[in-house]
């Protein structure tokens, strides 16, 4: 009796001692992350935007709870969000703190969400609104995530580092444009008689979060106070502004390049002004000191055609053709790891070109954008002349995937080591002792082949509703742009962040199954389809031969083949439902074995310990 209150005892105690462990675990403030792709371990440039906080700042998590009929998905999805914040507090020391707040249906709590700007999902089946969002406050500065989504979850800690970011702007941030597009819009041309055009959308997005500073078509300084720059088709520049482009990127600043091989707008443009008279403006751009200077190798000469991403257009007189040079990009030829493309579903690019760069000590370089790996090129002068099958039968496939796009961030060396050019161009001879910088830091560039895609005849269709202007997204051409200067004109911190893999962890041996069955079952159904083609065909062929004007006749022949058809139909359905059968007990019992193991290893690994334990108490006894 004694030996079992004594073991009674011991058991008691091993369960408290266990409680124990787990409450001081979770108070402890270091933890370990055993995930794959370790998703709750914060980055080295969060860490640095965490240590630069000067006044303290509070997050406030709206996440609804006890909701009927949420999803268990969405319930852990929101424990998630709540594990990575409480991470950034532990690594914030005291900068930062956390309130979770659940806001039901109609109360205080949800009035204050929907003040705050934060949005309400609904629930499937029920539609009872539900919150997980963000408020970040810092003294009188609020800014607020209005919803976190899992398609999103890889993004978690950039959206919210970017908040951190952003409640600590008192000003917009300055970015300047240099472009010969007419993203401004375009006056009224009597010589030329062309319309006048808005403003391009893009430029207004940019408006909205940015001071824009438009920097004049003949600068040689750039002006004071600019925290990026977008350098957008600057065909015809001259070394002097080259120059300064050098200087404000070597002095850590972010630049953003969109040059191009054979610009679309400009072909058009050309050929209007030829009807009057004018000489046709230059259809390519280039940076022609700087990017040889920077390792950086791109052929104005040569446009990227890729049949496996040609899009449909219109070849005149109703047809329909496949136009190679114009690339209709998926998620598979965009960076998943980057926020600048993460997330976006299709881009369009015009008569783009390729890019590479060269590979240097402490400089890293991230394709953003990638063609097939059967992309080739041809030559941008016989665009104009060539019909989009002509461009197709001249197209050399290739065997390597071509960059579209490119962000390199490093250490950049200048493209004037002796000094920067004279007035006239100029430029110093060598021995020349420069009072300019010659080494950068840390410095981000991006280089995008095409300009077209910053327009918006290639991202949006405008139309007029009852005297109200729609705007339809063609593509993600306009969040590309948006997110790219959202991306460089942040903190430089946020630019090192990359997309984290997600928590959710799918049974790839189910998965398999699945698909393995679903490839066979779509065969079969093929092959029946096949089938049932041929019969119809056959049976189109007897009525052809009836005598009665096509109407038709049960002939003996035509009443075979129709039983022959429903006895192929029977067996082929027969053999669908075997397929799914076989499937779904192969699943089940997968499942039937994942549910044991999980349910069965803890209390064997307890048992196992408690044997062992025992067994060593008794023979040091």
């Amino acid at each position: 009796m004694k030996t079992g209150l004594v073991k009674t005892f011991a058991v008691v105690l091993l369960a408290v001692v266990l409680l124990l462990v787990n409450f001081l675990a979770s108070r402890l403030p270091v933890r370990g992350d055993l995930t794959a792709g370790r998703i709750y371990t914060l980055s080295p440039g969060t860490r640095a935007l965490l240590g630069k906080i000067e006044e303290p700042i509070t997050l406030r998590l709206y996440a609804t709870r006890g909701v009927e009929g949420l999803p268990v998905s969405y319930k852990n999805y929101a424990d998630r969000v709540e594990e990575m914040l409480r991470a950034y507090v532990r690594a914030a020391g005291g900068r930062l703190t956390l309130e979770t707040i659940s806001p039901a249906a109609d109360t205080p709590e949800e009035e204050k969400a929907q003040a705050a700007g934060l949005q309400p999902q609904q629930v499937p089946g029920t539609g009872e609104p539900f919150y997980l969002g963000l408020v970040v406050t810092q003294a009188d500065q609020q800014k607020s995530l209005a919803a976190f989504s899992p398609e999103r979850e890889e993004l978690i800690e950039y959206d919210v580092s970017s908040l951190l970011h952003s409640v600590q702007q008192l000003n917009k941030p300055k970015l300047g444009v240099f472009t010969r597009l007419p993203l401004a819009g375009e006056p009224f041309n009597m010589m030329q008689q062309r319309r006048p055009t808005p403003p391009q959308l893009l430029i207004e997005e940019w408006k909205r979060s940015y001071d824009v500073v438009t920097v004049d078509a003949d600068f040689t300084t750039l002006p004071t106070g600019l925290d990026a720059l977008a350098v957008l088709h600057p065909a015809g520049i001259k070394p002097a502004q080259e120059f300064a482009i050098d200087q404000f990127l070597l002095s850590g600043k972010p630049v953003l390049v969109a040059v191009d091989p054979s610009s679309t707008h400009f072909k058009r443009q050309g050929g209007q002004q030829a009807m009057f008279g004018g000489g046709s403006p230059d259809v390519s751009s280039n940076l022609p000191t700087l990017f040889p200077a920077y390792g950086i190798t791109y052929d104005t000469a040569q446009v990227v055609g890729d049949d496996a991403l040609a899009t449909q257009v219109n070849a005149g007189n109703g047809q329909i053709a496949r136009m190679p040079v114009w690339l209709s990009l998926t998620a598979t030829n965009l960076n998943a790891a980057t926020p600048a493309t993460a997330q976006l579903k299709s881009l369009l690019l015009i008569e783009a070109g390729a890019v590479t760069v060269e590979a240097r000590d402490g400089r890293e370089v991230t394709p953003l954008l990638e063609s097939s790996a059967t992309a080739g090129t041809v030559p941008g002068f016989t665009l104009q002349f060539s019909q989009p099958d002509d461009i197709g039968r001249s197209l050399v496939a290739g065997t390597v995937k071509k960059n579209l796009a490119v962000l390199v961030r490093g250490p950049f060396a200048t493209a004037f080591p002796n000094g920067g050019p004279a007035a006239d161009g100029t430029v110093p001879a060598a021995g020349t002792p420069p009072a300019d910088l010659r080494k950068s830091g840390t410095s981000t560039l991006v280089v995008i082949t095409d300009s077209d895609w910053l327009l918006d005849d290639f991202s949006v269709r405008r139309q007029s509703i009852f005297g109200q202007e729609m705007i339809q997204p063609l593509n993600d051409n306009l969040f590309f742009g948006s997110n790219l200067v959202d991306f460089l004109a942040g903190s430089p911190d946020l630019i090192a962040l990359r997309g984290k893999r997600s928590a959710q962890r799918p049974f790839e041996v189910v998965a398999k199954m699945e698909a393995d069955a679903q490839k066979q079952f779509n065969a079969k159904l093929a092959a029946l389809e096949t089938r049932i083609s041929e019969v119809q065909t056959k049976l189109s062929e007897l009525q052809g031969k009836s005598p009665d004007g096509g109407r038709l006749v049960a002939t003996p022949e035509v009443l075979k083949t129709i039983e022959e058809f429903q006895a192929q139909e029977l067996a082929m359905r027969r053999e669908r439902r075997d397929i799914r059968r076989a499937l779904r007990e192969g699943i089940d019992a997968l499942e039937t074995k994942l549910l044991v193991i999980n349910l069965l290893a803890t209390p064997v690994l307890l048992g196992f310990f408690g044997l062992w334990f025992a067994r060593h108490r008794k023979h040091a006894a």
